[in-house]
Formats: structure tokens, sequence, C-alpha cells
């Protein structure tokens, strides 16, 4: 996989500038700020944003989006409670936002992903199926957490061939040794605590980060999937925005 890797620099060179966005005129942009603009860009018709919970992408007035989740907001608390004092999103769907099983193919016009494909335990699957829903020519609107400037620091970057094991045997084999890595090096757990907060977290079905990511790796399973699993994408922008990096596909026509 050495050489789709290194095939990569002059890629994110260019997908890192900003060039389809409008000149605002001032000389920086907050992170949220940055996410509407591209948002504004991007966003047309109706689709829906996955895993929403607090803090929705703020997009333009004349689109149409549904918010889903993988359980009522009442479990969402119970799951998240140091999101207690702020206001989740209504939900319009409960499904699993990996699957998608709800959502018939090729019927909606964008997907909104935001810090949401970490939290997946087979990431190229679930980019399938986020893909499977798009229309042709639909959008795939991702932030993504940087490893690098987040909790997740400590921890080793995932592997392509990681990901691929996942996708070709599922994700059962690896689901342990995620929370068991969550724990010591997000939480910092002692050793001879690890095993019982490892067995804790799993039978809460509670959402960690499974994978990590810097942009370049991140590009580097995109490609992967384009050239060795055919999936109809075109990566049309990679922005750095501070601890995070937007990433917009584009579904293609199928050949």
């Amino acid at each position: 996989m050495t050489s789709i890797l290194g095939n990569l620099t002059n890629k994110l060179n260019f997908l890192a500038k900003p060039n389809k966005l409008k000149d605002t005129g001032s000389p920086s942009l907050s992170g949220t700020s940055l996410r509407q603009q591209i948002a504004s860009q991007y966003l047309t018709g109706s689709g829906i944003e996955i895993g929403a919970l607090h803090s929705p992408l703020e997009i333009p007035s004349d689109v149409e989006i549904r918010y889903l989740d993988r359980m009522p907001v009442e479990q969402l608390r119970k799951q998240y409670p140091e999101l207690a004092e702020h206001k989740l999103v209504e939900l319009d769907l409960i499904d699993d936002g990996e699957t998608l099983a709800s959502i018939p193919d090729a019927s909606l016009d964008f997907v909104i992903s935001n810090h949401m494909i970490e939290h997946c335990q087979n990431p190229i699957a679930s980019l399938e199926n986020w893909i499977r829903v798009l229309k042709t020519d639909g959008i795939l609107y991702m932030a993504v957490p940087d490893k690098r400037y987040t909790f997740d620091c400590d921890r080793p970057i995932t592997s392509l061939e990681h990901l691929i094991r996942d996708y070709t045997e599922g994700a059962e084999w690896s689901k342990y040794s995620h929370f068991e890595e969550w724990n010591r090096l997000v939480n910092k757990v002692p050793n001879s605590d690890v095993a019982v907060r490892t067995k804790r977290l799993i039978d809460m079905n509670y959402s960690i980060h499974f994978h990590v990511w810097t942009p370049m790796e991140f590009i580097e399973m995109l490609v992967y999937c384009k050239k060795y699993l055919s999936f109809l994408i075109e990566i049309e922008l990679l922005q750095k925005n501070g601890m995070e990096f937007i990433v917009v596909l584009r579904k293609r026509v199928s050949e």
C-alpha cells in the first residue's frame, strides 16, 4: 500500500487550497464559519446529517435536512452525560449510521457526517453505504478530527491494512483491542483496571473513536476505495480546519 501513500502529497497540496471557496474578505474564519461556508458551496436539495447531537452543521436556508442517530435523544443523553447542558437536535430517523438500512439507494442529494467516521467500527463499509444512498452527483460532507490535535494524540494512526481487514472480515476481530487502546491511551486507565473498564464500555455499547487519522492517511483510504473497490467518488475538497479537516466527496456517474 506504500505506493498509494507515496503518490498523495501533490494531491493533498492541491486539494487543501481553498480555491473553491468564496473570498469573504475576512483575515480568518472560525472553525464553525468555515464549515458553514463550505456547506453553502456544496449542499443543495434534500439530505441527512448523521450524529449531529448538539452541533448540527449550519446549512443554507433552502436546503431540506433530516437528522439521524442510532438511538432516541433520551438514550443519547445517557450515553453522553457531558452534553447535559446542551440542546440536542430533534431526530427524524433512528437508524444505524454505518448502514443506513432505512434509507433507499440513490435517494439523497447529500449526506453530512461530521465527527462520525472515527466512531464507525467499519469505516470503509460506512463510506460504501453513505455513497449508496446518494444520487449521482450527490455530496458526502465529512469533518474528521486530526488525531494529532485531539485526545487521540497518543494513539497510533489506523493503518490501511487494518481498515481493509475490518471491511473484508467484519470489525468484530478488532473491537476489543480498540476499546482497550481507548482506555489505555485516551482515558489513561491503569493497566490493572483496563480489562474491567474495557468490558464496561463494551457492555454499554459506548461510542468511542475506533479509528484515528491524519489527512494523509485518510486520503490514502479514499484512494484505495476508489482504485481497488471501485467506489464512485471524486475528491472535491480537503480543507484543514483547526483540529479537524473537512472532506467533500462527490458521487460520480457509474461506468
